[in-house]
């Protein structure tokens, strides 16, 4: 997501590195830099324009803050701007009012509403609400079974009459019957089309007006594909012209999505980006967060999306145990299983790394979410007593755990090495967090010092977890991890421990005597 982007835009800001003050030519040259990262991200032109000029009437002749060099004081103006041209401020969608609230889900065919639907239905019905699928796209073969797929995977009902046919009396009926059904959410999935075009505009605008008669709150939202570049600008306007939008649901922002929709939807339509699309998931919805996404843009990381992630991923009894085993330096393998498959259930290993600051595309390890299931077999073919210390593990319990998860003994080997490594990591950062909190006198039960420990932990265990992929890693071969990880003062990968010398009683090295 936006790496093409983030390339370019830290290509442009490291050429002001090393320089003493900012003057008018490096400023014009940064800035035609900046202009070109736009231009090849896609985003719409006078979109492009507004940012340059806005940037140079920040830069230009201005005095660089104190405490801060001139690619700080760039990198800070450019922030701005970028969480300017997505929204500036987190807009949450507004239901409040009398029921049934009706959502109306607008876009291109292809733009991916029918899934979106079901993905905002399962967010809603997290957040307490009741709501309903309402088929309207029957233009588009089997669009109404798959919306009847969608709702399966989500877990909501799905009012779905017919499969062709005018979708207007569809909507108007799931409407009047949504409140004496128990639902309080009408979300209505429309048809699409290749392009805009005046039945399509028509179409739409009749079911708004259908909602805004019947329902209680209607909210038009457009659903834009993130990979459509500025052209997303173009369609976006037809449809505010014609129907209104209250808002914009960014969907596929987890694919190879170059940024020109996410910065040209906004500020050509005015309607805010509530919603992003981030995984295949049916869970995979995020409220849309200007600022964190600028941050992300720039390699400064997105540390409060991760914690949300994090505390999704698993219930606060279990992380405050695995906080007490690793202050109390007995977090084993089977803490680390556990906190293997939250770190699954928070998504892609490349973007929760991603997430770090300083873990840009440059700076990231190689990770592979495969070798988090090998990883996985590994411990889950040791025993209990192998799991609460891996140091009992000789030869022969290493070909057999080998055997047992259709690995081999140098993963096996690799494992032990970097989970030692890792729990050293995982002290640093708890000792680094516990000196943290201890000058506020604040730090008991659920203060800062709390979320500040679980915050380093997860830095130190994506960042060992980095160490497990990556093709040629011998078995010693140390974490990926640069100094400073993540920005976190003190935390460094530990030096690789010397190796042994060879006992005199040992098992026989795997294969001898074959």
């Amino acid at each position: 997501m936006f790496d093409a982007l983030q390339e370019r835009l830290s290509g442009a800001l490291d050429g002001l590195r090393g320089r003493g003050r900012l003057d008018a030519g490096a400023v014009d040259a940064v800035l035609s830099d900046i202009r070109l990262a736009l231009l090849e991200a896609d985003v719409n032109l006078a979109v492009v324009r507004g940012v340059v000029e806005r940037l140079r009437e920040r830069l230009v002749g201005a005095d660089v803050a104190p405490g801060l060099d001139p690619r700080q004081h760039v990198v800070r103006a450019v922030d701005a701007e970028l969480r300017a041209a997505l929204g500036g401020e987190h807009v949450a969608l507004d239901l409040a009012g009398r029921a049934p609230a009706v959502i109306v889900l607008a876009g291109l065919q292809g733009a991916g509403k029918t899934t979106v639907a079901g993905k905002l239905a399962k967010h809603l019905a997290s957040k307490g609400r009741r709501p309903v699928l309402v088929a309207c796209d029957l233009q588009r073969p089997a669009a109404v079974e798959q919306l009847r797929i969608v709702a399966a995977g989500a877990g909501v009902p799905v009012h779905a009459p017919v499969t062709e046919g005018d979708p207007v009396p569809v909507a108007r009926e799931a409407i009047r019957g949504a409140t004496l059904a128990g639902h309080d959410t009408v979300i209505i999935d429309t048809a699409g089309r290749l392009h805009v075009d005046e039945e399509l505009l028509r179409q739409a605008r009749a079911i708004v007006d259908v909602a805004h008669e019947l329902g209680g709150t209607a909210r038009t939202l457009f659903v834009i594909d993130a990979m459509v570049g500025q052209e997303a600008a173009a369609v976006a306007r037809s449809f505010a012209d014609v129907v209104g939008l209250d808002g914009v649901i960014l969907s596929k922002l987890d694919g190879d999505a170059r940024g020109g929709a996410a910065l040209s939807v906004r500020e050509v339509t005015g309607a805010p980006i509530l919603f992003a699309s981030i995984g295949e998931r049916v869970e995979d919805l995020e409220a849309f967060h200007p600022d964190r996404m600028a941050s992300r843009i720039l390699g400064m990381g997105d540390m409060l999306t991760l914690i949300e992630r994090a505390e999704q991923a698993q219930d606060l009894e279990t992380a405050r145990d695995a906080e007490q085993a690793l202050l109390d330096g007995t977090f084993g393998l089977d803490d680390l299983l556990e906190q293997l498959q939250a770190v699954k259930r928070m998504g892609p290993l490349s973007g929760v790394i991603g997430m770090l600051p300083g873990m840009a595309k440059g700076g990231a390890p190689d990770v592979d979410d495969r070798q988090l299931v090998r990883t996985e077999a590994i411990i889950r073919s040791m025993t209990p007593a192998e799991r609460r210390d891996p140091k009992v593990l000789n030869g022969r319990r290493r070909r057999r755990i080998a055997a047992g998860s259709g690995t081999s003994v140098p993963e096996i080997n690799r494992l032990v090495k970097q989970f030692e490594q890792m729990q050293q990591l995982m002290r640093q950062a708890a000792g680094a967090a516990g000196r943290g909190k201890g000058g506020k006198g604040k730090g008991g039960k659920g203060g800062k010092g709390r979320k500040g420990a679980q915050r380093a932990a997860m830095q130190a265990q994506a960042a060992a977890f980095g160490g497990l992929a990556g093709p040629g890693a011998g078995p010693g071969a140390a974490p990926a991890v640069r100094p400073g990880l993540g920005g976190f003062a003190g935390l460094s990968a530990p030096a690789p421990a010397p190796t042994p010398a060879p006992s005199r009683r040992t098992d026989p090295p795997a294969g001898a005597g074959r």
